[in-house]
């Protein structure tokens, strides 16, 4: 079914402002429709059930934007999380031909046994258990093969119609329509490119590798490629099976802090984490270690942001408010010329002093998150997009641990290991790489200098050079200024008329002599009367000078 007859079936109203009511004259169209008949937008459902309809593309744009609670409506947010992108396996034949095409080799040179049955299948990937011929199992996970080109000719139209609601729509531009179909875009590519998720997993598999508690896959390199990849297989059980993981003899307490410790390792050691940690990719092994799978969508943290944030986690931590509005000014989110930072402090406060000395249990982790998200919409806050996943991945890490029975809170257990981080930045080491970093910095603008004055002095010679002064307080600035220049302009005159007359006075050549022999005068030439009128008018200006400005009583 095309994407126009989709759209039409379910009665969405079209991007010119137009609603599209033909859907209901369409013979057996299903009772759906009288969810959008009594509004002009169409219904959270109404949307979700046409993403589903529409495919892949669609139901990825629509898990993405079920991310965005700080630019769409909860209710759509909320609708778009049930979207599931389960769907029909394809047949052995078709994956086998993937994997052959892609490794080079018959299956059967591949694999000693490799399972026709899916263990999982997605829209955009599905995955088989299969064993190597040394013994290992393997989970092997396979690109479809028509999905590329539907994900670019959906992409397309995407753009397309993001352009035209972003110049129809004042909303539109405010939500930036086109920046989302870019992140959309960005991160599904990321996701159809297996030799991305296979460099994700030996990443986190190198940083966890000392850690006893943690588990991380192992990558097969020699079967991966673009389109499949090929990692060991984690058999154990799923996070939120609390009742089975008591049955294996586990403590669910543990496998919580256990979570929570990894996650602040992740924000605050390695700058680089898991971004979907929820209770599907997280398994716990039978010998206590926990496991997290799919690395498709990752989130990284620069050096200065992890120091922002080890300082609001301490902030919130100890109620120092002034040291988390300090770390969200750094980090470029909070600027007081469109922010009310008084009122928004009160609003921080008002948020987040209830939750303090309350049991992990009785705190909602959906009001906290709710109540953020709807401060930051009050205060018109952009967050980046690292941030807002940071964000969610702490809500999701902190839902398991409630889920598992914790009473930790993630601040609690992260405290540590921002104070280390903190303690790091101040180690010889590192300030002496900062330095490094700064003098680097400091020799390319030196690098550069002549170049910039050359241009400076080029524009000044051309008449191209301009400056412009602007200022609130209009006339008591202006007064000050011009008094400045004023005085600045009398020196000027005082030094060129004190230089002026010494030379003059100090000349050799006479011009016209003049006899006053008659008033009593020695002869006087035009060159030392214009000398001597010069220090008069000097000595005159000077003392005015000093005398304002002993009278400004800013000596």
């Amino acid at each position: 079914m095309s994407i126009l007859w989709v759209v039409v079936w379910y009665g969405i109203k079209d991007v010119t402002g137009r609603v599209v009511r033909v859907a209901s004259k369409v013979p057996g169209s299903p009772e759906k429709n009288k969810d959008t008949a009594a509004t002009e937008f169409p219904s959270p459902r109404m949307i979700r059930l046409c993403m589903e309809h529409l495919g892949p593309s669609f139901i990825k744009l629509g898990q993405l934007l079920s991310t965005r609670d700080d630019i769409l409506p909860f209710e759509y947010v909320n609708e778009f999380k049930r979207l599931q992108d389960q769907v029909q396996p394809l047949p052995l034949y078709v994956i086998s031909n993937v994997v052959e095409r892609e490794l080079g080799k018959p299956l059967t040179a591949l694999f000693d046994h490799f399972n026709s049955e899916s263990i999982a299948a997605a829209s955009v990937a599905q995955v088989h258990e299969a064993r190597l011929f040394s013994g290992e199992r393997v989970a092997v996970k396979v690109i479809r093969p028509d999905i590329l080109p539907i994900i670019r000719k959906d992409i397309r139209l995407m753009y397309y119609l993001a352009r035209m609601i972003e110049n129809r729509s004042q909303r539109g531009k405010m939500l930036g329509v086109v920046n989302l179909v870019k992140e959309f875009e960005r991160t599904i590519f990321n996701e159809l490119d297996m030799f991305t998720e296979a460099g994700n997993i030996e990443r986190f598999r190198t940083n966890f590798k000392h850690t006893r508690e943690m588990h991380i896959c192992k990558v097969y390199r020699e079967y991966t490629s673009r389109s499949v990849l090929v990692m060991e297989y984690i058999d154990g059980i799923k996070v939120d099976q609390v009742e089975a993981i008591k049955a294996a003899g586990i403590d669910p307490g543990e496998i919580a802090l256990i979570g929570l410790r990894s996650f602040s390792r992740q924000l605050m050691e390695f700058g680089f984490f898991h971004a979907d940690p929820h209770p599907g990719n997280t398994i716990v092994m039978a010998d206590g270690r926990v496991s997290i799978i799919d690395f498709g969508l990752m989130g990284y943290v620069d050096e200065e942001m992890m120091k922002e944030l080890a300082n609001i986690c301490l902030g919130f931590a100890d109620h120092d408010y002034d040291l988390v509005m300090e770390a969200l000014k750094e980090m470029g989110l909070l600027d007081k010329k469109q922010i009310c930072l008084k009122e928004f402090k009160a609003d921080l406060k008002d948020v987040s002093e209830p939750f303090y000395g309350r049991p992990l249990p009785s705190i909602s982790v959906k009001e906290v998150y709710d109540k953020v998200i709807q401060m930051v919409l009050k205060h018109r806050i952009t967050m980046p997009r690292n941030l807002l996943l940071i964000f969610k991945t702490f809500v999701q890490n902190e839902a398991i641990g409630k889920k598992l029975g914790s009473t930790s809170s993630i601040l609690q257990v992260a405290r540590p290991y921002a104070e280390n981080l903190l303690k790091q930045k101040l180690k010889p080491d590192q300030l002496f790489k900062r330095f490094n970093a700064d003098a680097r910095k400091m020799a390319g603008h030196f690098q550069s200098m002549p170049e910039s004055v050359s241009g400076f002095l080029a524009n000044a010679a051309t008449n191209n050079l301009s400056m412009e002064i602007r200022h609130t307080t209009s006339s008591k600035i202006q007064q000050t200024l011009e008094k400045l220049i004023n005085r600045l302009v009398v020196g000027i005159i005082i030094a060129a008329s004190t230089i002026a007359a010494a030379l003059i006075l100090n000349s050799s050549q006479k011009l016209f002599n003049m006899d006053f022999g008659f008033a009593g005068f020695p002869e006087i030439s035009l060159t030392g009367l214009l000398g001597v009128t010069g220090y008069v008018i000097a000595t005159f200006l000077g003392l005015w000078l000093i005398v304002s400005i002993l009278r400004s009583g800013r000596l």
